[in-house]
């Protein structure tokens, strides 16, 4: 267990809810884990009660739990102990080993914590990871946090965006098939993404005057159409007429030379054309302190940047830090 020492606010104390995931993974490891530190915020973890002792005691952590209440005064969560949502698992949960009998109880964690959000009983919601494949597997069709959430919240667009002490990057397109990029990548899907990008730099990280970089989609930017088109027929366009509404926008430039200082240092934020295109850089460049981050939804949400590890659950050695990122983010955007 890796954990960061944290100072309790004295500021007026909020209210964070806080799903586990996948209950065969590290999700309610890290959980456990960061409750054996004194938080400045109320901790409202939305799970199963049973599973939380069960895999406490697998870890040999103490904890103590009580049930959420509503009516009474948020306190900063002491060492050792969580206010829980309870949400009672399907089928028992066994660290490391998956079940599908357990994927609608991972989706009502979901539900629960962002009903709270929606009802403004907590100022975030913070996630951990869960297994997509799993719950597909269960018959129910599931692509991701990030898209889950745009239609429970009644978001036509979400935008992920990763971020880590570092620089940040959002996606135009997020858990697709490489062979469906291209197509998916409209002018109108790129223009409402960088509108939603400038707008929550602007509004959530209190940046005046955002700084975007853009990725092209093709090796080289496309080489003026000898690696392809989308460059010049789609991206250069759009980036074109937001310039003109006075957006600071850098690009299309190729990838392989755009995570580098010289643009880094002087944007707010990179926006890449695919997931594989953008994360692994910078999960190479802060792996483990990174934070997922859902732009253009009406509540604040934060997650991990990693996924379940599974071989990791039950055993001790989950990494909380990207836990605990994600929670000092929700509570800085909640400030805001």
């Amino acid at each position: 267990m890796n954990s960061k020492a944290r100072k309790v606010s004295t500021n007026t104390i909020q209210r964070i809810a806080v799903t586990p995931g996948e209950p065969a993974g590290i999700g309610p490891d890290i959980v456990i884990q960061l409750a054996q530190q004194e938080q400045e915020v109320e901790l409202v973890v939305v799970a199963s009660p049973d599973l939380l002792n069960q895999r406490a005691e697998q870890l040999q952590l103490p904890l103590t739990l009580s049930d959420y209440n509503p009516d009474s005064a948020a306190m900063p969560s002491p060492a050792g102990h969580l206010v829980v949502s309870p949400v009672d698992l399907i089928d028992t949960a066994v660290a490391g080993k998956l079940t599908s009998k357990n994927s609608s109880y991972v989706l009502q964690t979901l539900d629960t914590a962002i009903s709270l959000c929606q009802q403004q009983q907590v100022a975030a919601m913070v996630t951990a990871p869960l297994h997509k494949g799993i719950i597909n597997d269960a018959g129910i069709p599931f692509s991701g946090h990030t898209e889950y959430l745009s239609a429970k919240c009644g978001v036509e667009l979400p935008v992920m965006m990763l971020c880590n002490p570092s620089f940040r990057v959002a996606l135009v397109t997020t858990h697709l098939p490489l062979k469906d990029v291209s197509n998916a990548i409209t002018p109108e899907l790129l223009e409402k993404t960088l509108l939603i990008l400038h707008q929550d730099l602007k509004e959530k990280f209190k940046i005046s005057e955002p700084k975007i970089l853009v990725c092209g989609l093709n090796p080289h930017a496309g080489e003026n159409g000898h690696m392809g088109s989308e460059e010049i027929e789609i991206i250069t366009p759009v980036l074109e007429k937001l310039r003109k509404t006075g957006i600071s926008i850098t690009g299309p430039l190729p990838a392989d030379t755009l995570f580098t200082d010289k643009y880094l240092s002087c944007h707010d934020a990179v926006l890449a054309m695919y997931h594989d295109q953008g994360l692994p850089v910078l999960k190479y460049a802060g792996f483990g302190e990174s934070i997922n981050l859902t732009l253009g939804l009406p509540i604040i949400r934060t997650s991990v940047d990693h996924g379940t590890a599974l071989d990791l659950a039950g055993t001790g050695k989950a990494d909380n830090n990207s836990l605990i990122a994600a929670l000092d983010l929700a509570i800085e955007l909640a400030k805001h």
